[in-house]
């Protein structure tokens, strides 16, 4: 190999192939690096990333093209690249050392392992060349990394004999089994619906992510519920699906959805897609089109599958991981627009209609923050449903939506010849299984005409998967790339697969769908199976994993375990066969541990319950549910928080806003979520100041800023201690609000201690409101 070539260049991974020319010597993980780690006495180094992540991208331009790090890395340390979608398993294990190292995580992840055990003693994120923000240098790092390696070798030692006893607790911890019943449930509803952003549709605050599976659970409670919780529940997905398809986070041009949205209006994303997302939302649209009769849900579920269709698709039928947020080293450069690109593009007529509809007639709302002298741009974002924005047009809807959609392929052709976003053109087994239930559901609620081509879409995927990602033994193959199948799967794909093909039995007549659901199912159980009703994450020969993990949240992807859960119950209603039902019973006395500590991280085995409590009779006895009251018996703690303000009246007119101040007085032991809580994908509410009833003012508050606080199990977020304040603004706007009437101002927090969060409050301010004008 030449001298700007490393072994990396051997690999089919897109992210790895795009470190194979840089000086540094990497090696994929596996036995060849450990080896020679071993043989030269020094620590392995292993940097985790993906191809679209933006600071991979800065650490890769940053460190690891510079020749003067490279050779330090080189010299001291054996250097592994992981791609983290490729290696989940590993990816567990170096993200569960950085958070209980640090308190916090993200990608990069930067650890340091000592290479007989291979256990990890040091573990961070990104870190710049040079110092700043707080932050060490990389070569810092490095070198403090190996000196303690060769000087205090025994410290070092018992450092990774800890670090890695804390992960190996966290990822397999062995509980005993409790009963679940109603209050579990009942629990997981009542946080969702506290946390729900009435304003603005979503949980918790920004930066906010999608979350299907909240309302996935909530779509399951809806038909259980008594009235007014069929209300509330209804409002809370209505609103999230509507303000997430007319924000930014949707890619109006061209169909699909972006990553998250850094602020809590859905309007400015983090541009990369995620098959896994779009998969995930295509399912949610297209039930909730299903059960609302929404003709606009439909019509996203649709729009999101012709984008993956049109742009993430393989030749060979599987499905692409993911596209990148940069182009030309710029956040989002291909989804931008001006006014006057709009102008060059369209007519003069439809140019207005389209600056009017998507809000460039409105001030720009998107700045690079990563290069401050690019000008300001426009996200395309709806300030609302179509029929709305076609009702203050003085349009019909259809003729409304007939236009945007001329609109939308002009602006996507104009879009296409621009330079396009990375795609990492890997398939996954796990996210095309995800993807193959979004396209069945979406084909079943468009129709068999307008939904064929989705349902032709999954079934050559998942004969693709099934015969060219299948391994000897009867299981399946991770990742394929341009013909070469590698990495045997861990159980993520086999389950995630299993749903998308119960999805194709239920939808599609042809037997072959269930029958590799079953085989997938047989086999599951034998390699990741633990003989005691539960699965493990990955298969018993694993020599490199100083754990075997079994992981229960369901985040951004749900964990395999509840998704192997609602499988074998679907494998129960499509055969008939009692042996399924009593397999997901056993799984579910796994995981009833995880379900009763955090019934809101485990929505999936929720779901399941949910699914058993209806069975009735037909369940045999075969569960002993949990029958406590729904409410806990215990009394709750009561947040120590005092809210106050500077004043009891303010006034407000078109000219002039009103302003006042609200402090809030947090007891000892306690802190609040802060408004900008951090990036965490755990239900946190934060910090909020708004109306809880009336209407006629836009309310804007300056928060401060939260101090960093480690989470156990959540990470580092941002919250406030003591006492904080800080100033309201009231605009004058008539008829924005909750309800009509007159205005009334509330302050809602989170307040938690290390140990427990006490529900969301809110405190309704003593403050009249007089409008004028």
């Amino acid at each position: 190999m030449n001298e700007r070539t490393n072994r990396l260049a051997l690999e089919s991974s897109p992210y790895l192939l795009q470190h194979a020319h840089n000086p540094v010597d990497w090696r994929p993980w596996g036995d060849e690096a450990f080896a020679e780690a071993r043989r030269r006495g020094v620590p392995l180094l292993v940097s985790v990333g993906y191809s679209t992540c933006y600071w991979c991208h800065v650490m890769e331009r940053e460190s690891f093209e510079d020749p003067g790090t490279a050779a330090v890395m080189n010299e001291r340390f054996v250097c592994v690249k992981v791609d983290r979608e490729e290696r989940p398993d590993v990816d567990e294990l170096t993200m569960g050392a950085t958070v209980t190292f640090t308190g916090r995580g993200g990608w990069p992840t930067t650890v340091f392992f000592e290479p007989e055990g291979l256990r990890p003693y040091f573990a961070g994120t990104y870190f710049p060349r040079d110092e700043r923000h707080g932050l060490p240098s990389f070569t810092r790092v490095l070198t403090a990394m190996s000196e303690a390696w060769h000087e205090q070798r025994a410290e070092v030692i018992e450092q990774a004999e800890r670090l890695a006893g804390a992960v190996a607790e966290q990822l397999n911890g062995a509980d005993e089994p409790v009963a679940l019943g109603p209050r579990h449930a009942g629990k997981a509803v009542e946080t969702l619906l506290q946390i729900f952003d009435r304003a603005d549709g979503g949980f918790g605050g920004a930066p906010k992510f999608p979350q299907p599976v909240f309302a996935e659970l909530l779509l399951d409670v809806r038909d259980r519920a008594d009235g007014p919780t069929r209300d509330a529940v209804d409002q809370a997905v209505r609103v999230t699906l509507d303000k997430m398809a007319a924000g930014g986070l949707h890619d109006h041009a061209g169909g699909g959805f972006h990553r998250y949205s850094v602020d809590r209006h859905w309007t400015v994303p983090h541009f990369e897609k995620m098959l896994y997302d779009n998969a995930q939302l295509a399912h949610l649209y297209a039930r909730a089109a299903g059960l609302y009769a929404d003709s606009w849900y439909a019509r996203v579920a649709e729009r999101t599958c012709g984008y993956v269709l049109r742009e993430m698709t393989d030749a060979q039928g599987g499905f692409h991981a993911a596209q990148d947020a940069e182009v030309d080293r710029r956040e989002g450069l291909n989804y931008l627009w001006t006014p006057d690109e709009i102008d060059a593009v369209l007519d003069a007529d439809d140019a207005a209609f389209a600056r009017r509809v998507y809000g460039l007639d409105h001030s720009a709302n998107f700045k690079d923050p990563h290069h401050p002298d690019e000008p300001a741009r426009w996200v395309l974002r709806m300030e609302g449903r179509p029929e709305a924005v076609a009702e203050r047009l003085g349009m019909e809807p259809d003729a409304f939506l007939a236009r945007l959609d001329g609109i939308n392929a002009r602006l996507l052709a104009e879009r296409d010849g621009r330079d396009q976003p990375g795609t990492d053109d890997k398939v996954l087994a796990a996210w095309n299984g995800l993807m193959i239930a979004g396209l069945a559901r979406t084909a079943a609620t468009l129709g068999p005409e307008r939904g064929r081509r989705f349902r032709e879409a999954a079934e050559r995927a998942a004969r693709f998967v099934l015969g060219s990602m299948r391994s000897p033994e009867g299981g399946l193959y991770r990742s394929w790339r341009q013909g070469n199948a590698k990495i045997h799967a861990p159980l993520e794909d086999h389950a995630f697969l299993i749903h998308g093909l119960l999805m194709l039995a239920k939808h599609a007549d042809d037997p072959a769908w269930l029958d590799g659901a079953r085989a997938l199912a047989a086999h599951a159980e034998r390699v990741f199976g633990d003989g005691q009703g539960g699965y493990f994450d990955t298969a018993a020969d694993r020599s490199d994993l100083f754990v075997r993990a079994r992981t229960t949240h369901d985040g951004a992807t749900p964990s395999a375990g509840g998704v192997m859960l609602q499988n074998l119950l679907d494998l129960h209603e499509h055969t008939g066969d009692d042996a399924w039902l009593d397999r997901a019973i056993g799984l579910l006395r796994s995981l009833s541990a995880a379900v009763d500590r955090a019934p809101v991280g485990t929505l999936n085995p929720v779901r399941a319950l949910l699914r058993l409590m209806s069975m009735g009779e037909a369940l045999g006895g075969r569960y002993a549910f949990d029958t406590a009251d729904p409410e806990p018996t215990r009394p709750e703690r009561k947040a120590p928080v005092t809210v106050l303000a500077n004043t009891d009246s303010v006034e407000v007119t078109p000219d002039t806003p009103g302003v006042f101040k609200v402090a809030l007085e947090i007891g000892p032991g306690w802190h609040i979520v802060a408004a900008e809580p951090g990036e965490t994908d755990m239900p946190l509410q934060p910090l909020r100041v708004g109306l809880t009833r009336g209407s006629g003012v836009a309310v804007y508050a300056d928060y401060p800023a939260g101090e960093p606080h480690g989470v156990e199990g959540v990470g580092e977020i941002l919250v406030h201690h003591g006492r904080i304040e800080f100033d309201v603004v009231l605009e004058h706007k008539p008829g924005v609000g909750a309800s009509p009437g007159t205005p009334v101002l509330g302050v809602s927090y989170q307040a938690c201690t290390d140990t427990e969060c006490a529900p969301v409050h809110t405190t309704e301010l003593e403050i009249g409101v007089v409008l004028k004008g």
